[in-house]
C-alpha cells in the first residue's frame, strides 16, 4: 500500500511517466542511479533509521505495474466474459490484510482498481478467516458456505487472448485506454 501511494504521488508530480519510467525532465538530487537502474530516493540515508537511502527503483515500479496490470486485466476479463461493463459494478469488496491498508483513490490513480466512486468500495477485512471461523464455531453456517460455493463461477484466464490483451493494455498508468479512467482525465 505504501508503494501504491508513492507511485500515485510520483505520477502526479511528474516524476514517473505513464510507462513507469522516471522523467528525465526533472532536476532533483533525489533521482539517482542505483547500480545500473535509476532510483528515486524517498528518504535519505541521513533521515532513515537504517542510515541508508530508502528508494524506489524503476524495477520496483515495473513490478508493481505488472501486478496491478494483472489485477485490472482480471477484472476486465471477468466483466467481458459476463457481458458487463465497469458501470455495471454496484459494489467492490476489498478483502484481506493487504486490502485493509489499501487507499482506494491511490489504487484508482495508478489503474489497479476501476474508476468508480469511492463509496462503491467497501473494506471487509480478512473474510476467509472470518468465514472459516463462522463455519467452525457454528455448524449452521455450513449450508450457507455450500450455497455460496455452488454460486461460484470459475474463470480460466489463460484460455484465449482476452486476459493477455487486457494485461498488456493495463501495463501503463493508469491504462492505455484513458477513457476507462474519466475522473483522472478531467472527464468525470
Amino acid at each position: 500500500s505504501g508503494l501504491i501511494y508513492s507511485i500515485s504521488e510520483m505520477v502526479k508530480a511528474g516524476i514517473i511517466d505513464r510507462a513507469g519510467k522516471f522523467s528525465e525532465k526533472i532536476s532533483t538530487e533525489r533521482l539517482k542511479k542505483d547500480g545500473l537502474e535509476p532510483a528515486f530516493v524517498l528518504v535519505s540515508a541521513g533521515e532513515s533509521a537504517h542510515h541508508s537511502d530508502i528508494a524506489i527503483t524503476e524495477g520496483d515500479v515495473k513490478n508493481l505495474l505488472r501486478a496491478k496490470g494483472a489485477v485490472f486485466a482480471g477484472i476486465m476479463t471477468m466483466l467481458q466474459n459476463m457481458q458487463l461493463s465497469i458501470e455495471d459494478i454496484e459494489k467492490v469488496y476489498v478483502a484481506g490484510g493487504f486490502g485493509s491498508y489499501l487507499n482506494i483513490t491511490d489504487a484508482i490513480n495508478i489503474g489497479l482498481l476501476p474508476d468508480l466512486p469511492v463509496d462503491k468500495f467497501e473494506y471487509v477485512g480478512n473474510t476467509s478467516i472470518q468465514g472459516a471461523m463462522m463455519v467452525l464455531m457454528d455448524g449452521r453456517h455450513i449450508g450457507t458456505a455450500e450455497k455460496i460455493a455452488d454460486m461460484m463461477t470459475y474463470l480460466e484466464l489463460s484460455v484465449g487472448n482476452m486476459f493477455m490483451e487486457e494485461f498488456v493494455s493495463a501495463l501503463f498508468i493508469p491504462h492505455t485506454d484513458l477513457s476507462l479512467f474519466p475522473s483522472l482525465s478531467g472527464g468525470g
